[in-house]
């Protein structure tokens, strides 16, 4: 219904879309599976999505832009919501399951943010907790320079540019 709507009267996601795009296709870059020991799994991917996602949230956070920051989060609910329906969750439990990946989202928040502004052994402490890896026992070193040189790619292109899906690789 909510879908009917949005066609009727426009879409809420305004001109993140291209935005939410380019995060899911950063997020499947094969360097970040092949190269960086990130998991090829539903669960791996969901952790790279989350990751491309958080770091441009802190992007966002740091430009003062919470309305670009809750229209893009509201993107990966409904994205996250249909990617759960599509796999078959029934509707009892895709709320509950909502909520489990939104939290995941926050705090993989707060701990990048904290890695980023520290060292890559403190990011990649946190990418080895919060990533499913193929290896969980080797260094997560590799993952933690490749989400630092994301975060500076992200960084680096001016603000309107990002917004409208493009940040340069």
């Amino acid at each position: 219904m909510l879908r009917l709507l949005e066609r009727l009267w426009g879409s809420r996601e305004g001109d993140l879309s291209a935005l939410w795009h380019r995060i899911v296709e950063i997020a499947r870059e094969p360097h970040w599976y092949a190269d960086r020991g990130v998991a090829d799994s539903v669960e791996g991917r969901f952790d790279m999505v989350t990751a491309v996602t958080a770091l441009v949230l802190i992007r966002l956070d740091r430009e003062g832009d919470a309305d670009a920051a809750a229209r893009l989060t509201e993107l990966f609910i409904d994205d996250m919501d249909g990617q759960l329906r599509e796999a078959g969750v029934g509707d009892l439990v895709v709320g509950k399951s909502m909520g489990k990946l939104v939290s995941a989202l926050g705090g993989r928040i707060g701990v990048y943010k904290e890695g980023l502004a520290t060292d890559d052994a403190t990011l990649a402490a946190a990418a080895e907790r919060n990533m499913t890896r193929d290896h969980p026992g080797e260094s997560a070193l590799p993952l933690a320079q490749g989400l630092r040189a994301l975060a500076a790619d992200i960084d680096k292109a001016p603000l309107a540019d990002m917004l409208a899906g493009k940040i340069d690789r």
